[in-house]
C-alpha cells in the first residue's frame, strides 16, 4: 500500500494512517486536492478507525 503522501483522492477505499499523521484530515496532505471533497478533520485518537463523510474513504490508526 502506498503511504499517504503519495496518494491521489479516492484512490483507494482504505487508508492506514500513523500518530505522524495526526490530526487526521480527508483529504490528507499530498492527494490532489483539485479534484476532491473540502477538508474534513477525522476523530480517529479514540476508536483507531475514522470514515470520511465525503467519499467514504476508511482511515485505520497503526501504531
Amino acid at each position: 500500500m502506498q503511504g499517504p503522501k503519495e496518494m491521489t483522492p479516492n484512490a483507494a477505499q482504505r487508508y492506514e494512517v500513523t500518530h505522524d499523521d495526526l490530526p487526521l484530515h480527508c483529504p490528507m496532505d499530498g492527494m490532489s486536492l483539485w479534484n476532491s471533497h473540502p477538508r474534513v478533520y477525522l476523530p480517529i485518537e479514540e476508536t483507531g478507525k475514522a470514515m470520511c463523510p465525503y467519499c467514504g474513504a476508511e482511515y485505520i490508526l497503526k501504531g
